[in-house]
């Protein structure tokens, strides 16, 4: 059994001129796995992240998520829940309150959901941030003072911190520099093979892809028009958006 499925998903925003965000969209993913999801700006990419998550209800469609009806969830049922989807966005800074520090954030998720005594609380945010490589002489500084990369190792840690089953990843990772985003990535495959955690990782980037995604699922107005295997989809693209996006980056035309 999958660890996610949702199905027919859609979703238009409203306006003078209606939006359509997603066009009768299904995806699963598996415990373990990692789902790449990857388009042009403006696809559905992250509309898809945050009806999944439940940050952008659907106008129709089903989730079924660990093996509950996870749209019928409400209340302390919910709240319950929310701990095994956890998600890591783009800008972890306007995540985190602005006077937050790195343990603050972290304890964060630990009280929401409540995690072990508080007593416990300091030892387990220092094998948090132990895992996530972040050294034990940040437990106290402010998010504000600190590096970009090192605010993303403090989401990662704080969405950690639930055990959850699912992270999504919204274009976590697009905002750092090459070197760092790298490191990043090296870090969510090791936390991925030590916890067993499946991801659904959002970007425009296939090489990212071709790093971190057993499978990837390619949207363009709202629709998934292709998917598979990501080293399969790299090698013998099936539709011509993915095409243009393999040409644009050179690196892929090398072998893997």
């Amino acid at each position: 059994m999958n660890l996610l499925n949702a199905q027919g998903l859609s979703k238009t925003f409203p306006g003078p001129r209606p939006v359509k965000g997603l066009d009768n969209v299904s995806i699963s993913i598996a415990a373990g796995e990692t789902l790449g999801l990857v388009g042009p700006s403006g696809s559905g990419k992250s509309t898809l992240a945050r009806v999944v998550a439940r940050l952008t209800p659907p106008d129709q469609g089903e989730i079924r998520f660990a093996g509950q009806d996870w749209l019928a969830l409400k209340g302390a049922a919910l709240r319950r829940a929310r701990a095994g989807m956890q998600m890591v966005f783009q800008d972890p800074a306007a995540a985190f309150h602005p006077r937050a520090t790195v343990d603050g954030a972290i304890a964060e998720a630990l009280r929401i959901h409540r995690i072990a005594p508080r007593a416990d609380w300091p030892e387990r945010i220092a094998a948090l941030l132990e895992q996530v490589g972040l050294p034990p002489d940040l437990t106290h500084r402010r998010l504000t003072e600190i590096s970009g990369g090192q605010r993303q190792r403090v989401a990662l840690a704080r969405a950690l911190a639930c055990a959850p089953k699912l992270i999504i990843l919204d274009e976590a990772v697009s905002a750092l520099d090459a070197s760092v985003r790298a490191r990043i990535v090296e870090l969510l495959v090791r936390v991925q093979n030590q916890t067993g955690v499946a991801y659904l990782f959002v970007s425009h980037d296939l090489a990212l892809m071709r790093q971190i995604a057993h499978r990837t699922a390619v949207m363009e107005a709202g629709r998934i028009i292709e998917t598979g295997p990501t080293l399969d989809l790299i090698a013998a693209p099936q539709t011509e958006l993915t095409r243009r996006l393999i040409a644009a980056i050179p690196e892929l035309h090398k072998v893997p």
